[in-house]
């Protein structure tokens, strides 16, 4: 039976933490305060006794690491020579017995008085037959002296026998530089004796001696030496390295212009600089993206609060007026009703104008049918002339005096095509005189993209305006009048249209005075389809 933890009625709390379960058994979910933390980053950690390495300046961490392995095989080098050194020395002395130690020792039995004349680094003792010591020992005093007498062993002749004349090697007691000596057993059928003749390992570990001294003397010497080279070669190598480390920290400091010094890509370090320039460019441009987009969002909301402001305190005034009793007359209830009507129409106007750009921006997609542009040309010139009968407006090709073609087809959407020159014919008889000419060209392009062309002859917009005229709410007039024209967003919609339909839409000036709206759609047989984005 299970007991409810406190404050949580009808469950049992883990002893682990992990979780909780009901009355019933089912499982509750574990708290998240108490579950253990995810790892973070590579779970592959480096085990504790090496933590300390992890702290260490790379460039520190390469030279030790040179510094141990180029010691590890400096030593590796000093033992192999040294045993394979050894071993050789040891295998001359053996070849010496082998040659010279059998003659000897039987000239040591047979021939006791000859014995001084033995040569002088031999130590010979003869055995008898049990193995005892037969005789005093033959050797040179001063070999005695300095190196000592061999331990050779007492053993019988079937044991000396058994050694078959394989030398070994035996320590020595007494003298001044005691040493090891190699020996050897012999057996004299004749005489039933046996001799054990002994030459010193001195000159042999002397020589090994000064070998592993001058082996561990060069090793420290060469391992300082590349120690030395190895930390200036790093140091160097590792310069490219503290550069990008020092523009990484200028560019955290906020300074997205600074780039890494270029090194050949055929390096590491080179093909590192140019990624991490090719991702530092990426981000300053994402960032002068998102300042900008900043930067116009701030923009817009400014402009449709001014735009939105004028019309809806023009319809909160009168309706005040109108709440106070002022409005006593038909004639002022009608003006004034007048005025709100006009006020609403505006506000719905831009909002219906902010619709379609939003829509445009969201690339909601868009019919692909068969437009002709040619008849959409000739009827907004028509529309033109309705706006203005006084206005002379001509459909023509685009080369000057030509003819316009009788059909120009293209893909898209009519009624998005059509309002791209419904804004563009508006925008002329908005802003140029009355009853001043205009065309309307239309034509294909040498790649055979369809060109329309609206054409006017007022006042046209300086190089200034023109960079700015397809940017939202922009008017060449900023006092924002009525009578001025509309809201700024007409260019901004074509431009967004035109853009949808992977168009390309620009202005420049009219020969003889006035401002060009050039419209350029690709061809029915080029248009995908795929993009709608506005320009």
């Amino acid at each position: 039976m299970t007991t409810p933890a406190p404050g949580a009625p009808g469950t049992t709390a883990d002893p682990t933490n992990a979780g909780t379960t009901t009355a019933d058994g089912r499982a509750l979910p574990a708290d998240p305060r108490s579950a253990p933390a995810a790892p973070v980053g590579d779970t592959d950690d480096p085990s504790p006794r090496w933590s300390w390495m992890e702290r260490l300046p790379l460039r520190t961490r390469l030279v030790t690491i040179t510094v141990l392995v180029l010691a590890a095989g400096l030593i590796l080098a000093a033992v192999v020579t040294r045993t394979v050194v050894s071993g050789y020395l040891v295998e001359q002395t053996d070849d010496q017995l082998r040659q010279s130690a059998k003659s000897v020792a039987e000239l040591a039995v047979t021939q006791p008085e000859a014995a001084p004349r033995f040569p002088s680094e031999y130590y010979v003792v003869t055995h008898d037959a049990d193995g005892n010591v037969d005789g005093k020992p033959y050797a040179w005093s001063h070999n005695v002296e300095k190196y000592g007498t061999p331990d050779l062993p007492s053993e019988s002749l079937s044991e000396v026998a058994a050694r078959k004349a394989v030398p070994f090697t035996v320590a020595s007691s007494g003298g001044s530089d005691p040493a090891q000596w190699r020996a050897v057993g012999f057996v004299s059928p004749s005489t039933q004796q046996s001799a054990y003749v002994a030459l010193p390992l001195a000159g042999v570990q002397q020589t090994v001696a000064y070998l592993t001294r001058s082996l561990l003397f060069s090793a420290l010497a060469i391992v300082i030496v590349g120690g030395a080279i190895s930390f200036l070669l790093v140091h160097r190598s590792l310069r490219p390295l503290r550069r990008i480390e020092a523009t990484a920290a200028k560019i955290a400091d906020g300074d997205l212009s600074q780039r890494v010094p270029e090194r050949p890509t055929s390096t590491e370090v080179g093909s590192l600089s140019a990624s991490l320039n090719t991702m530092l460019a990426q981000i300053e441009r994402a960032f002068s993206a998102q300042e900008e987009s900043e930067r116009r969002m701030r923009r817009f909301v400014s402009d449709a609060s001014h735009e939105l402001r004028t019309p809806l305190a023009t319809v909160k005034g009168y309706g005040e007026l109108y709440r106070m009793g002022a409005l006593d007359t038909p004639d002022k209830v009608d003006d004034t009703m007048g005025r709100i009507e006009d006020s609403a129409r505006r506000m719905s106007t831009l909002v219906n104008d902010l619709l379609v750009l939003a829509r445009l921006d969201e690339g909601r997609p868009m019919r692909h049918e068969r437009v002709d542009v040619a008849a959409m040309a000739r009827d907004a010139a028509q529309d033109l002339h309705a706006l203005d009968p006084t206005r002379e407006v001509a459909v023509t090709g685009l080369a000057p005096g030509a003819p316009a073609p009788a059909a120009v087809p293209v893909t898209g959407d009519l009624d998005r095509l059509r309002q791209v020159l419904t804004n563009l014919v508006g925008n002329v008889a908005r802003h140029t005189p009355t009853g001043s000419p205009a065309e309307v060209a239309v034509g294909q392009s040498p790649d055979g993209s369809a060109v329309v062309e609206v054409r006017d002859h007022g006042a046209g917009i300086t190089p200034e305006q023109a960079e700015r005229v397809f940017e939202r709410f922009y008017r060449a007039d900023s006092s924002r009048n009525r009578e001025s024209g509309g809201s700024g967003l007409g260019m901004a919609i074509v431009a967004a249209i035109v853009g949808a339909h992977q168009g390309h839409v620009s202005v420049s000036e009219t020969p003889g005075g006035g401002m060009t709206v050039r419209v350029l759609l690709p061809a029915a047989d080029r248009y995908d389809g795929a993009s709608s984005s506005s320009a």
